[in-house]
């Protein structure tokens, strides 16, 4: 009788490599999700806080955002080269309305608030943009990933690259070091490169 691996469950604690944000955000994917996933890796937001900003909580022009944060605070949260490039397709010269729509127009019992006057269409639910989401990671043969997932790959990367306590603390917005610790465990790969590169022994016998 031949005996059948046990399906390993996704590993939802951990980051994902450079590699697989990389492939991510370089996919076919449409531009909605493109968008939305670069925003979320690149400022280590929260996905319920991006998904609520409407076009008028941007400032494109200093490449940040006023999101509500758990408890109704606003905090600033600011993002990079790729996010600005992608931002101006999405918005499509929008002036108000929620910033990442349905492809469907609302439903009457849809709140105002949450519906694009231009377009008619609704704020994108987090629930149909974490399907999406998971979806799309399963077909990159990588594993399936959560959107919480990219903001703990952002934090991890920039731990990895040097970012001080304070910076992660800024990035993360979270109120104590204990909070941010189990999104900052460097890899054993970024462990190794950190070790290796004062090693002067080491170049040498790269060289």
């Amino acid at each position: 009788m031949r005996l059948r691996a046990r399906p390993v469950a996704p590993d939802r604690s951990r980051a994902m490599t450079h590699d697989e944000v990389a492939e991510l955000l370089a996919s076919d994917a449409a531009l909605r999700e493109r968008v939305l996933w670069t925003m979320l890796y690149e400022t280590a937001a929260r996905a319920e806080e991006i998904l609520t900003l409407d076009v008028t909580d941007l400032d494109t022009v200093n490449r940040c955002a006023t999101v509500v944060r758990k408890g109704g605070g606003r905090d600033v949260v600011y993002w990079q080269t790729r996010t600005a490039r992608l931002l101006p397709r999405l918005i499509a010269g929008r002036k108000r309305g929620p910033l990442f729509l349905t492809d469907r127009k609302a439903k009457p019992s849809v709140a105002l608030a949450d519906v694009d006057p231009s377009t008619q269409h609704a704020r994108l639910s987090y629930r149909r943009a974490a399907t999406l989401f998971e979806e799309h990671t399963e077909k990159m043969k990588r594993g399936s990933f959560t959107l919480h997932q990219l903001r703990h790959s952002k934090l991890t990367h920039a731990a990895e690259a040097g970012a001080s306590t304070p910076m992660l603390m800024a990035l993360s917005r979270h109120t104590s070091v204990r909070s941010l610790a189990k999104y900052t465990r460097v890899s054993a790969e970024a462990l190794g490169r950190w070790q290796a590169s004062p090693d002067s022994a080491s170049r040498r016998r790269d060289q």
